[in-house]
């Protein structure tokens, strides 16, 4: 049988890295996006573990691991990061099926990321990672192993899968070679011609769509929650296991829902760190990020003006006048939407774990932007743009949204959250338009059923996704009979996994009982 259309221009268009290099840069020879005759069922046949009649599926070490190799100095370097004494990063490969549903030889190859540490059992049950599309799984296991305090990874290691077109999974290229649509777009269509900033943008984002929906056709939208879901099952077969612990953060929380809606009996302990909000509307979900965004902005200001950092008493405004600098192209030719994204880097992704150094390294790439020295800010800039705005990125964001709206509405939005929310409100308005024109999808799911607890973790300043997706969240899964527990930490970042040690440990215990704590938890800054 032959792979599919999208299979065989991905194998002849794309180059790829070999697993020993999924980490890290480097010469790229890793097998092709799709490969003829895969598969992604488990060298070691089904799982030995019988079913049990209470409760969610025991914890499993894998029967059949992958073939991990070190990539530890790769992976942290990669990032800017120096792994903590004793921790091991290691890389490898899987292949997934492009889809399930239909009957196909072709597969996709997909990266994954194991963080331990030397005193971690072999035996030990992995937990799963995913951040979805907010940047690659990779990424964070990269910043997770840098945390000084390894209590958690001691007790079970723990695998990032990076997304389709994600990261170190396989790559490709719909629109990213028409490099002026790629950066136009990235810059809402500041520098284009034409004077509405709204039909700038809805026209960049029909012709990126064009191009990537002609690509990949007609396997247009086999990118978003679903089959992300679908492949972390490869991964349960590969490994030959009942059950997976999952972690999801921010957008990856749905793909760790979906999964539970599709495979609820192969899940034995979910945990979901800062989630976007569930069956929204692109609008809505939209504000609520924005809110976050807001948010974090101001508790950095606080923090930044009491440490009497290099932004004066008045942290925000400064913060705010870089942003209005750029807007006019007084940064050229950084845009306003690309300084806006760096700064929302810089406050959600430190990559440190000292808060105090964190805000002074903000401060620091702020003030030395309005001094005129755009050095640290460029180099944001680029981390970020490589981090998540990859074609992966486009096509998933677009594919798992839902109704996106047209450039009428995105005037009004543009007026009223200029006001409401003054830092990052227009842009945000602006921004939806980049999916304006994609074709509908259906709701990303969430299970209707669920029989075990479930931990959430949230920030209090989290300018990814902030706290008003929480409700929906844990009504959804109330709904679906799960008792949910809620810590929340005060710190400055995303996700409380990564950032938090007191979150880490509350993690490690809900994986060690199964049960989640009474009430709610707080974990301080």
């Amino acid at each position: 049988m032959q792979m599919s259309r999208f299979g065989s221009r991905l194998a002849a268009l794309t180059a790829v890295v070999v697993v020993a290099a999924a980490c890290g840069a480097g010469p790229s020879t890793r097998p092709d996006v799709a490969i003829e005759g895969g598969s992604a069922g488990s060298d070691g046949g089904p799982a030995t573990t019988e079913p049990t009649d209470e409760g969610p599926p025991p914890l499993e070490a894998p029967v059949t691991d992958l073939n991990w190799t070190d990539c530890t100095a790769r992976a942290t370097a990669a990032r800017g990061i120096t792994a903590a004494p004793g921790v091991l990063v290691d890389c490898a490969t899987f292949p997934a099926p492009i889809d399930r549903t239909v009957a196909s030889d072709g597969t996709f190859e997909l990266s994954a990321v194991r963080v331990r540490t030397a005193a971690t059992p072999a035996d030990a049950a992995p937990l799963v990672y995913t951040s979805g599309t907010d940047r690659p799984s990779s990424a964070d296991m990269a910043a997770l192993a840098a945390q000084p305090d390894t209590a958690l990874l001691d007790a079970h290691p723990i695998v990032g899968v990076d997304r389709r077109g994600i990261g170190n999974s396989a790559p490709f290229d719909c629109y990213s070679g028409a490099t002026s649509t790629r950066d136009a777009l990235t810059d809402l269509g500041q520098y284009s011609p034409g004077t509405d900033a709204a039909d700038k943008v809805a026209t960049l984002a029909r012709e990126a769509t064009i191009a990537c929906t002609d690509f990949l056709l007609p396997e247009a939208l086999i990118f978003g929650v679903t089959n992300s879901a679908d492949d972390l099952e490869a991964l349960r077969e590969a490994w030959g296991v009942r059950a997976l612990s999952f972690l999801g953060s921010g957008n990856g929380a749905l793909v760790a829902l979906g999964y539970a809606a599709a495979y609820g009996d192969h899940v034995a302990r979910l945990v979901l760190d800062s989630p976007t909000s569930v069956i929204t509307d692109a609008v809505t979900s939209a504000e609520q990020t924005v809110r976050g965004e807001e948010a974090a902005l101001t508790a950095f200001a606080t923090r930044c003006a009491a440490a009497g950092c290099s932004l004066g008493a008045d942290p925000r405004s400064q913060v705010v006048e870089l942003f209005r600098r750029a807007d006019a192209g007084d940064l050229a030719p950084l845009s306003g939407a690309t300084v806006r994204q760096a700064v929302v880097h810089l406050l959600a992704y430190p990559s440190t774990a000292d808060g105090a150094e964190r805000v002074r390294s903000t401060s620091d790439t702020v003030a030395g932007a309005l001094a005129g020295n755009t050095t640290a800010l460029d180099d944001a800039v680029d981390e970020v743009r490589a981090l998540t705005e990859t074609d992966g990125h486009f096509v998933s964001r677009c594919t798992d949204g839902q109704q996106w709206p047209a450039p009428d509405r995105v005037r009004e939005l543009q007026t009223s959250w200029s006001g409401q929310y003054p830092a990052f409100g227009a842009t945000a308005a602006l921004n939806l338009l980049t999916c304006s024109a994609w074709p509908a999808t259906t709701p990303p799911p969430v299970p209707s059923t669920l029989g075990l607890p479930v931990l959430v973790l949230s920030g209090n300043a989290d300018a990814v996704t902030g706290t008003e997706p929480l409700p929906a969240v844990t009504g959804a899964l109330g709904a679906a009979g799960a008792a949910t527990t809620t810590i929340t930490w005060d710190g400055i970042g995303h996700p409380v996994s990564v950032g938090s040690g007191c979150g880490r440990a509350a993690v490690a215990t809900y994986l060690e009982t199964g049960d989640v704590p009474e009430g709610g938890n707080a974990c301080p800054a």
